[in-house]
């Protein structure tokens, strides 16, 4: 595969694929995860199961997906081919928005375990700690595949090391009589505890997606594209239920309900000391770098995707060394600009807000691509179609379908108005950049309705 620059493409083999989505689904957030929710009860880890069962389910439709389309863009590539235009700038603006503005989130989380390691803490350097977290794994992008491949295959064996550690270990100091009542109230309405426990762990599979948005520099992505998303999304679920049951099992709920730091807790109970704090937080810091790293890749992507077709500035549709160099600087300043306003200007809520519209964000291209894959079945040749495996992945597109549906309900009231209204604000951006198109007017009806026919395609 050759860029824009003319030198060839590195493409990603199947164990940095894998890494890339477990690198991006596990970031810093599962270190604080058994406290968060502790107060519901042990129904919690029930919780876990079910997401679990959805987000396999959505990592094998967009495996599926691939598949039929192995290109760079993943979720957009598949609502562009079953929607049309629109409904493929919906999805790519919408998911390039979430990177960005999450990175910004992830770097500020980063400081708070830094501060662990260096004992000091002011704004100024919090901003140049956020900004070098920002900016580091932008440069190893920017350096090409090659680079962003090699740091996310180090930074998630690092980061699995010690949390996998306290998820086997934790389970020889198990102690039952942690774990505290199966809800809050002791055994009754435990739906309620379900529900309210899974709407905090709903996004922590999101990053499943990964290997499908670089379904262009993964070798042989009819493959490797659905084996990596599988692979990865079950080998974070079993660094999450074995992490959090080990924790509930070896801290105390009272005072798991109120850790601010439930691995190193963990540590602490089962060797004694306060050498814990540091090990995991060393653990975070090189987790969410590795989160970073992945993250800025995939903010590059989907609007390098999307300026191939014209749907975005075409200066993001060009590579070097395997890397759409204008996304991952675009993605970084934008970045670098929302953590400046969070550490000096200090407008109230600005950045809590954005942050919500994140969450909201992330969900748009999954409720897509899932409704694309029912499109393609639905449409597909019947007479070609096996009825095991047409049965097989309708069940699978629905759940999926119904898993980014939960993820809506769960991101809140203020999340999902806050988050339709920067949606929104995109559609002026499609009307510009279709305006702009030298085919946008004087082509032939019959050429128009060709190109925006979406293929009929065989399940």
């Amino acid at each position: 595969m050759h860029e824009t620059d003319g030198t060839p493409a590195r493409r990603f083999g199947l164990p940095t694929a894998i890494t890339l989505v477990m690198g991006n689904i596990i970031g810093g957030g599962i270190f604080m995860l058994p406290a968060s929710v502790a107060p519901y009860g042990t129904v919690s880890l029930l919780a876990f199961g079910v997401l679990t069962l959805g987000a396999i389910a959505l990592a094998l439709v967009f495996g599926r997906l691939a598949g039929r389309f192995p290109r760079t863009g993943g979720p957009y590539v598949y609502a562009r081919e079953a929607f049309g235009d629109f409904a493929g700038f919906l999805s790519a603006w919408s998911y390039w928005t979430m990177t960005w503005v999450s990175n910004a989130a992830l770097a500020v989380a980063g400081v708070g375990y830094l501060h662990v390691l260096t004992g000091t803490q002011s704004k100024g350097l919090d901003l140049t700690l956020a900004l070098a977290l920002l900016w580091l794994p932008a440069l190893a992008n920017l350096a090409g595949t090659r680079w962003v491949g090699a740091v996310q295959l180090v930074s998630t064996v690092l980061k699995f090391l010690p949390m996998l550690f306290v998820a086997v270990v934790g389970l020889f100091f198990f102690d039952p009589d942690n774990l505290g009542p199966f809800t809050t109230d002791g055994g009754g309405d435990w739906i309620g505890g379900l529900t309210a426990s899974a709407a905090i762990l709903l996004y922590s599979y999101v990053g499943v997606e990964s290997a499908a948005i670089s379904a262009g520099e993964v070798r042989d992505p009819e493959r490797n594209v659905g084996r990596a998303s599988v692979i990865g999304t079950i080998g974070a679920a079993v660094v999450y239920l074995l992490g959090t049951l080990s924790v509930f099992g070896t801290v105390a709920h009272d005072k798991l309900k109120d850790s601010t730091a439930p691995f190193s807790d963990a540590v602490d109970a089962m060797f004694g000391g306060h050498w814990g704090g540091t090990l995991i937080a060393l653990a975070a810091v090189i987790s969410i770098t590795g989160a970073l790293n992945g993250w800025t890749l995939m903010s590059a992507q989907m609007p390098y995707a999307a300026a191939k077709d014209g749907l975005f500035p075409a200066v993001f549709g060009k590579k070097r060394r395997g890397v759409p160099t204008a996304g991952v600087i675009a993605a970084a300043v934008l970045a670098s600009a929302l953590t400046i306003v969070n550490y000096t200007v200090g407008v109230a809520g600005v950045f809590e807000i954005l942050v919500l519209i994140t969450t909201f964000s992330a969900t748009v291209p999954y409720l897509l691509a899932t409704a694309a894959q029912v499109y393609f079945l639905l449409t597909g040749q019947r007479d070609k179609v096996h009825a095991g495996r047409m049965t097989r992945d309708m069940v699978l597109a629905l759940g999926g379908f119904a898993f980014s549906f939960w993820l809506v309900a769960g991101a809140g009231y203020a999340a999902v108005y806050q988050g339709t209204l920067f949606l929104f604000a995109g559609i002026i951006v499609y009307v510009w950049m279709v305006a702009r198109r030298p085919s946008a007017a004087g082509r032939p009806e019959e050429e128009r309705q060709a190109t925006e026919k979406a293929p009929e395609l065989v399940a």
